[in-house]
């Protein structure tokens, strides 16, 4: 179940880091900052959807895989980790937050990756608390990219500001439970 409709559109995030990334690259000429603002946001809110849509259709259509299972937060991770760091060489996300949501992702994986070895992957499943951080994180990147006032009201700036550092947050909580999780295991091996 390599290249099933779910798998597809898990691929099309991976896809989409460059064209986001580059709306910003495009010389003056071929748009204001408000419009590349404009696209980047409406690009990141529809590639990011796919992740709930993904994982939707591979249950609804019993594509489930285990390619798949490994490509989605890979895909996740790497969407999210791209426009941080554009956010912060735009100069609208901090760099400590950066270091955090990177540092946090860096972490975890491998730590997945270790307790998936020794056969105790169950202990460091995802919790609740990492998908608040998750949807923080979903949040807080396109109120950022937007990086104006929305409908004449929502200062996009600062509310994507407060969330990202509620993401930071989140990251460093989900980080410390993670790893507590994973104490009694990490200390039996470590002898």
């Amino acid at each position: 179940m390599f290249m099933t409709i779910p798998t597809i559109m898990t691929w099309t995030r991976i896809f989409a880091i460059p064209l986001i990334v580059g709306v910003f690259y495009l010389p003056e000429s071929m748009g204001s900052v408000a419009e590349k603002n404009l696209i980047a946001t409406v690009m990141f809110v529809v590639f990011a959807a796919t992740d709930w849509l993904d994982g939707y259709l591979a249950r609804k259509l019993n594509q489930t895989s285990s390619f798949g299972a490994f490509l989605d937060p890979v895909a996740d991770k790497f969407l999210v980790c791209a426009c941080v760091l554009v956010l912060v060489h735009l100069q609208r996300a901090d760099v400590f937050v950066a270091l955090i949501i990177i540092g946090r992702e860096i972490a975890i994986s491998a730590l997945r990756e270790w307790m998936a070895q020794i056969g105790a992957s169950k202990s460091v499943a995802v919790h609740m608390i990492g998908k608040l951080k998750t949807v923080a994180q979903m949040v807080a990147i396109p109120f950022l990219l937007f990086n104006d006032t929305l409908f004449g009201l929502i200062d996009t700036h600062q509310w994507g500001v407060w969330l990202i550092w509620a993401a930071a947050i989140l990251t460093i909580w989900s980080m410390v439970y993670y790893l507590q999780k994973a104490l009694p295991e990490i200390r039996a091996r470590a002898k």
